[in-house]
C-alpha cells in the first residue's frame, strides 16, 4: 500500500484546459463594453467631453416702456474662440422666432417686433452673452432663450429667461428704490455733516493757538518797579 500511494502521488498532475481568457478591464471596458453621453474610451482610460452650460437669470419682471437686461453667461470647457462663438437668442411667444445672432459680431433683427430694441450688452471673452431690451411692451411677455456654442463644445442645454411686462413696478422692486434713493441722501447727508464739523474744529483750533500767542508776550512782562 506504501509503495502504491508514493506511485500516485509522483504522477505529474493534469491541468485544467482553460474554458475563456481573462476579463480584460482598461477604461471603460469591463464585462460590457459600454460608453454613453460623448465618452471616448481609449486605452489608457476616458477621455470625456464636458458640454457647454449656461446661465440665465430665470425669472424677470420689467415696466412696460423701460429698458431690461436679460442676463445670459456661459462655461466652457474649451479655450474660448470669438471667432467661433455663435450666440442665439429665440423668443418664444404664440409663435416663436429668432430675434438676435452672434458671430464674430452682433446681428440685429431687420424687422419685427424687435426691431431697433435689441441691443448687444455681452463681452464673449468674458462668458456673457447677455442682450438689452429697449423700451419693453406687453407684446414682449413670454420665453427667452440663450444657445451659445464654443466649438468643440457644441452640446448642452440652453438658458431660459422667462418675462412679465407689467403696467407698473412690484412693491418689492419699489421698496428697493426708496432704499437706494434713501441710502444716496443719507450718505450725502452724513458727508456734508463731516465736512461741516471738520471745518468747525479747524477753526476753534486756530482761534486757540491765536489766543495762546497773545497771552505769552502779557506773561512774560515784567513790573517795572520790581527790583
Amino acid at each position: 500500500l506504501l509503495i502504491a500511494l508514493v506511485i500516485l502521488t509522483r504522477q505529474p498532475s493534469h491541468k485544467l484546459p482553460h474554458s475563456r481568457k481573462p476579463a480584460f478591464s482598461v477604461g471603460c471596458f469591463e464585462k460590457h463594453f459600454e460608453c454613453k453621453h460623448f465618452t471616448t474610451c481609449a486605452f489608457a482610460g476616458v477621455l470625456q467631453v464636458s458640454g457647454m452650460r449656461v446661465y440665465t437669470s430665470g425669472d424677470v419682471e420689467a415696466v412696460n416702456g423701460t429698458d431690461v437686461r436679460l442676463k445670459c453667461t456661459f462655461d466652457s470647457s474649451a479655450k474660448i474662440n470669438p471667432e467661433l462663438v455663435i450666440v442665439s437668442w429665440t423668443f418664444k411667444p404664440l409663435s416663436g422666432g429668432r430675434i438676435f445672432h452672434y458671430q464674430q459680431k452682433p446681428y440685429l433683427p431687420p424687422d419685427g417686433i424687435f426691431k431697433k430694441r435689441v441691443h448687444w450688452a455681452g463681452d464673449i471673452m468674458g462668458s456673457d452673452a447677455s442682450i438689452i431690451l429697449r423700451e419693453v411692451k406687453f407684446i414682449y411677455n413670454g420665453t427667452y432663450t440663450c444657445q451659445v456654442t464654443n466649438p468643440p463644445d457644441v452640446h448642452g442645454p440652453v438658458g431660459e429667461i422667462r418675462l412679465r411686462v407689467v403696467k407698473t413696478a412690484s412693491f418689492n422692486e419699489l421698496l428697493y428704490l426708496v432704499l437706494a434713493i434713501g441710502g444716496g441722501i443719507a450718505a450725502v447727508v452724513f458727508c456734508l455733516i463731516v465736512i461741516v464739523s471738520c471745518r468747525r474744529c479747524k477753526r476753534k483750533h486756530r482761534q486757540r493757538q491765536l489766543e495762546g500767542d497773545e497771552e505769552v508776550p502779557r506773561k512774560e512782562r515784567k513790573d517795572p518797579t520790581a527790583w
